[in-house]
């Protein structure tokens, strides 16, 4: 499966941004689909993730309540709302294609090439 993210921007803080995820090349529904980030001189982290057709949804912690993620499976794509944004969410933004519910950049096997989201006080 191939990853297309989009959606990137500046923003100030409290905005909101939607990012999305197009997938090709293979089923969406097939596999866990998830979101993470990476700040700049920092590992990649989990931020949400989505499986079975959505019967699974998990948040990291710090973003909780504020993102929401999404499928729309007629297209191929997930998305990530993001809520209330806060300086500290400032990032590349990374989805990925796994078949195991994990939260482990390791874990999964495809990845799109990223968006970056800027938050500014």
């Amino acid at each position: 499966v191939q990853l297309q993210a989009s959606g990137g921007g500046l923003v100030q803080a409290g905005d909101s941004l939607r990012v999305s995820c197009v997938a090709s090349g293979s089923t969406l529904s097939r596999y866990v689909m998830g979101w993470f980030r990476q700040a700049p001189g920092k590992e990649r982290e989990f931020v949400a993730l989505t499986a079975w057709s959505g019967a699974v949804t998990r948040y990291a912690d710090s973003v909780k309540y504020r993102f929401i993620l999404s499928s729309d499976y007629a297209k191929n794509t997930v998305y990530l709302q993001m809520n209330s944004l806060k300086p500290e969410d400032t990032a590349v933004y990374y989805c990925a294609a796994g078949r195991y519910v994990r939260l482990g950049p390791t874990d999964y096997d495809f990845w799109g090439q990223g968006t970056q989201v800027t938050v500014s006080s």
